[in-house]
């Protein structure tokens, strides 16, 4: 599950592709323009952009180019219909970190999010582990010390979100921003409840729990320093 940008122009393409990685258990927020998707990205942290070459306005290599330069560093895909080898190179080196030519199957462009998503960070293949705690992202199975643990999807979520940044403390807002969508109604009262649903549920009674409390602070998920 990841926090994917989408900014496509053609509304059919759009949904097409917004509906797919919305199966694929990912949250997607979408914007049609360039302008639009500056204005989105200044708030809103995201784990993959997907920007259309060819957008009104400011471009998708603009879009790149400008998220590069404030230090923006999620990974990039774009969409292009162009096939000449020279504007590839332009927009790899504008930033994106991989391309795909329309039109193109929706699995390869599942496939591609999930090659860019392992990269920074070091899990094989679809498997996050830390600790007992095991997830297959594919699947959408999660285990402790081998024995299934049954979550709901959004605790499912959220508990891949803390195994991707083991050890990393993120406030309620945080949270918020990187595994509920924007338009949401969610609030810090929603992620302290789903905090006491997940420590029920993966953590091993009489022991500390995996998801501890920084006071004043937020949340991480403890692991193997």
């Amino acid at each position: 599950m990841a926090k994917i940008l989408l900014v496509e122009d053609e509304t059919d393409i759009s949904e097409l592709v917004s509906e797919w990685l919305a199966r694929e258990h990912h949250v997607v927020e979408v914007a049609s323009s360039g302008e639009e998707a500056l204005d989105i990205i200044r708030v809103y942290p995201f784990d993959v952009l997907i920007l259309d070459w060819v957008l009104p306005g400011i471009s998708g290599v603009d879009v790149c180019r400008h998220y590069r330069s404030k230090g923006g560093r999620s990974p990039i895909l774009m969409l292009t219909a162009k096939k000449d080898v020279d504007e590839k190179e332009t927009g790899l080196d504008a930033g994106a970190d991989d391309y795909l030519t329309k039109p193109f199957e929706l699995k390869e462009l599942s496939a591609r999010i999930r090659a860019l998503l392992r990269r920074p960070t070091p899990f094989a293949g679809n498997v996050l582990k830390v600790g007992p705690i095991t997830l297959d992202t594919t699947s959408h199975e999660v285990t402790r010390d081998g024995e299934v643990v049954e979550l709901l999807p959004k605790e499912f979520a959220l508990l891949a979100f803390f195994m991707r940044h083991p050890n990393q403390v993120f406030s309620a807002d945080a949270l918020l921003d990187r595994v509920w969508s924007s338009d949401s109604e969610a609030s810090p009262e929603t992620i302290r409840t789903y905090i006491k649903r997940l420590r029920k549920k993966i953590d091993e009674q009489g022991k500390p729990s995996m998801v501890g409390t920084v006071h004043g602070v937020g949340y991480k998920l403890v692991g193997p320093e």
